[in-house]
């Protein structure tokens, strides 16, 4: 890779970060009061095969939701390609599987040129389906829970509306064993203070030499898995002033760059952070993504021509994630379907006994796989 490639790689890395934090702002305004947990890069990616069929105005404003404004669509799906590589390379001892799929209404005409770069770039697996049969979501729900490892088992319900004639597909799947796992014996039942109410989790806690970063807002802790720390979780809680959606409404690169490259080692410190899995979704992203600029997709005046000659637009793009957070690592998992249809201080403790923001991001690049609020267990 020369200078120039690895720029335009580093674009890409920090538009899939900025439409990271971005989207999950947008969300928690929708969902102020529940728990959310996505897979930002899942939805980006899902959303840039999209990308690979618009056009004209629907292409730039889909480009500008995405951050990728000022990249070439080579370099957007050449730096993409890249990355997942690297990402399910890095450690082999923590599974990082990204799949990519898409089904088209049988007979239908897709342009090969489109069907082609998917392939090409996303690895995308790519069938016709006879979307009227009763059978047809079926097939495409196993594929989703195959590639999540049955984790997530259904996004779309039968029957399949008539108008709907292709559904772009990702699905990515992560499971790490923490580079110091929690002892089972020292888990022990606490008081979690919810926004609203408090109630018991099984609290994990450890004490030895953890990574922290600390100012005025918030205070984080970094738990990496694997032998070779390749990813990490980020536990964020914000000031006992402050609250949650505070913190992650304040929340944007700069804060996350100081945090990755704050974190320093501690010795002799009090971790304690509970144990829970965490569901979220089937979510309809179609609202957060027209707040995010790419609204004009989802409308009439939709221009998807390097899809099809037919007119096209998106009917919405469906998101749901799944987290285990336990003493030996965790194991988490998202789809993302775009359905597109027809027109028409310095403390020595981290107790994460009160709502916390948290992130699981590979150590290199910061680039974030999956990101989460818990308010209450």
């Amino acid at each position: 890779m020369n200078m120039v490639q690895a720029q335009k790689q580093d674009q890409v890395v920090m538009g899939n970060t900025k439409f990271a934090v971005e989207i999950f702002k947008v969300l928690n305004r929708e969902d102020k009061d529940k728990n959310i947990f996505i897979s930002p890069l899942s939805i980006s990616t899902a959303l840039t095969m999209t990308l690979n069929g618009a056009d004209s105005t629907t292409k730039e404003a889909m480009q500008e939701a995405l951050f990728y404004k000022g990249l070439s669509m080579e370099e957007i799906n050449s730096g993409n390609k890249y990355l997942y590589q690297y990402l399910m390379n890095m450690d082999k001892r923590v599974a990082v599987d990204i799949a990519n799929s898409i089904w088209i209404k049988e007979g239908y005409p897709i342009k090969q040129p489109f069907i082609d770069i998917n392939k090409d770039m996303f690895d995308a697996y790519v069938t016709e389906l006879d979307f009227s049969k009763a059978q047809a979501a079926d097939e495409i729900n196993n594929w989703i829970s195959d590639s999540t490892k049955g984790l997530i088992d259904r996004m779309i319900d039968p029957p399949i509306p008539a108008d709907v004639v292709m559904y772009l597909i990702n699905a990515i799947y992560f499971k790490g064993d923490w580079t110091v796992p929690f002892e089972e014996k020292k888990t022990f039942e606490k008081d979690f203070r919810g926004l609203y109410e408090t109630s018991k989790v099984d609290m994990m806690r450890r004490k030895g030499d953890v990574e922290y970063y600390s100012n005025d807002r918030l205070k984080a802790v970094r738990l990496p898995y694997g032998k070779s720390e390749a990813y990490s979780m980020y536990a964020i809680l914000p000031d006992e002033e402050s609250d949650i959606n505070t913190l992650i409404e304040e929340f944007d690169i700069n804060t996350w760059e100081k945090i990755r490259n704050g974190v320093k080692g501690r010795d002799e410190f009090e971790l304690q952070i509970p144990k829970f899995t965490m569901e979220y979704g089937i979510k309809e992203l179609k609202e957060a993504l027209t707040e995010l600029g790419m609204g004009e997709a989802f409308s009439g005046g939709a221009d998807f021509l390097l899809m099809s000659d037919n007119g096209l637009m998106l009917d919405n793009v469906l998101h749901k994630a799944k987290i285990e957070v336990n003493e030996k690592g965790s194991t988490a998992a998202a789809a993302t379907v775009v359905v597109v249809k027809e027109s028409a201080k310095l403390d020595n403790e981290f107790i994460a006994d009160r709502p916390f923001l948290f992130v699981i991001a590979d150590q290199t690049d910061g680039n974030i796989l999956f990101m989460g609020k818990m308010i209450s267990p």
